[in-house]
């Protein structure tokens, strides 16, 4: 175990050196000088002397090597700098929209176990029927219809024409429910077609044969047994979708003006806030890396093949 551990560490350490590293070249290069935002050139008249010296202030003038060196060294002393349109440290500014973006997170996969679960498991055991026919249909055309259009659709419904649903900001738990609806029902299409056809898989193999000779109640096997042996394929696609995950709850903070850490980096990326973009993609890639990494581990109680083959490894 201990040696899973270390190869882990050192894979995610390798993988976020690997992430700074392109994140820093990419937004450098990208157009736009944050000098001007700062000095709000349009609204301001600012001479060219001035803006040399915000420039040679703020380290703009020195090479990319020795930019991407001097954010290293603050970032091993864990200093994230300071956001250039706060004012505000960057980590106390994203450790301030962190709940509302853990809160949608949650809310919408709640609502994806709520409806893949059921829909998954039945259209498996009920193979070929009108059950199966329908959750079918329903994942196909939820996969078809995009996040934000979906979310402009419940808006238009529950906001503008019952009017009993908030749309905007986050006051409470009825700010959550068409969020996390709008971004659960999305993600769930996905997990309904892949947990039916992994079902269908596990209830074929020998050992729920063996489990029905031996008497155990179809509940019972398919519980502890066929339900088991199911979610390693759904624990696989999800670590490998968290990236579209946390895309999707900055699309939706947009959209439904949610203060989370999505809408605070887009907001970041209009005003070319170097260090405050920079720290939400650091924190994401920490986020991916221990969420793949608790898969990874996940394996081993999901799957006690892999415990054999590891102990046989060793011998």
């Amino acid at each position: 175990m201990f040696r899973i551990l270390l190869r882990k560490f050192l894979e995610v350490f390798i993988f976020l050196l690997f992430i700074m590293f392109v994140s820093f070249l990419f937004i450098r290069l990208a157009p736009g000088d944050p000098v001007l935002t700062i000095l709000n050139v349009d609204e301001l008249s600012v001479s060219q002397e001035q803006v040399e010296a915000v420039r040679e202030e703020m380290g703009f003038n020195d090479s990319l090597p020795v930019q991407f060196g001097n954010w290293l060294l603050d970032f091993v002393r864990l200093d994230f700098g300071v956001s250039y349109s706060t004012g505000q440290p960057v980590m106390q500014t994203l450790m301030r929209a962190l709940p509302a973006t853990a809160e949608l997170t949650i809310g919408a996969l709640l609502v994806m176990l709520v409806i893949a679960i059921p829909l998954g498991s039945l259209s498996a055991l009920h193979r070929g029927s009108w059950i199966d026919r329908g959750s079918r249909m329903l994942s196909i055309v939820g996969a078809a219809v995009p996040s934000f259009w979906l979310g402009l659709i419940l808006i238009d419904m529950f906001g503008v024409r019952f009017g009993n649903l908030p749309t905007m900001g986050r006051d409470g738990f009825t700010s959550l429910i068409l969020p996390s609806l709008t971004l659960g029902l999305a993600i769930s299409s996905v997990y309904v077609r892949l947990l039916r056809s992994s079902l269908l898989d596990s209830l074929s193999q020998e050992f729920v044969r063996s489990a029905r000779a031996r008497g155990l109640s179809e509940g019972r096997i398919f519980m502890l047994h066929a339900f088991r042996h199911s979610l390693p394929p759904v624990i696989t696609v999800f670590g490998v979708s968290l990236g579209s995950l946390i895309g999707g709850v900055v699309v939706i903070e947009v959209l439904f003006a949610y203060p989370g850490i999505g809408k605070l980096v887009v907001d970041a990326i209009r005003q070319r806030d170097y260090p405050l973009i920079q720290g939400y993609i650091l924190i994401m890639a920490i986020v991916v890396s221990l969420v793949n990494t608790a898969v990874d581990l996940s394996y081993r109680y999901l799957n006690p093949e892999m415990k054999l083959k590891e102990k046989e490894a060793h011998r």
